[in-house]
C-alpha cells in the first residue's frame, strides 16, 4: 500500500484552516458573550489533523493559552494524532 503524501498534506492543511477559523469564531464569541464552540469540539478538531491550525490560532489570536487543562488536552491530541500518522506511514511502507 502506498501513502499519498500530497493527499495527507491537503487533509492537514484543510483541517488546519477549518480549526483556525473555529478558534477565531470562538474568540470573537468570547469577547461578545455569544455562543461558544465547545472545548471538546476544538480538541476533536485538533485530533483529526487540525492541530497545526489550532496551534497557530492559539499563538496568533492569543486564545485558549492560559487554561492549563485545555493545553494538556490539546498537546495530548497532538501526540495521539502524530502517533497515528507515524503508524499509518509505517503500515503503508510494509
Amino acid at each position: 500500500m502506498r501513502l499519498n503524501f500530497s493527499l495527507v498534506c491537503m487533509v492537514y492543511a484543510l483541517a488546519s484552516v477549518v480549526t483556525f477559523i473555529a478558534y477565531a469564531m470562538d474568540k470573537s464569541a468570547a469577547k461578545q458573550n455569544g455562543w461558544r464552540i465547545s472545548e471538546r469540539t476544538l480538541q476533536l478538531m485538533a485530533l483529526f489533523c487540525g492541530w497545526p491550525g489550532g496551534w497557530l490560532a492559539q499563538k496568533w489570536l492569543r486564545h485558549k493559552t492560559k487554561k492549563r487543562s485545555f493545553q494538556w488536552a490539546f498537546w495530548l491530541m497532538v501526540v495521539v494524532n502524530c502517533t497515528a500518522l507515524v503508524a499509518i506511514v509505517v503500515i503503508a511502507a510494509l
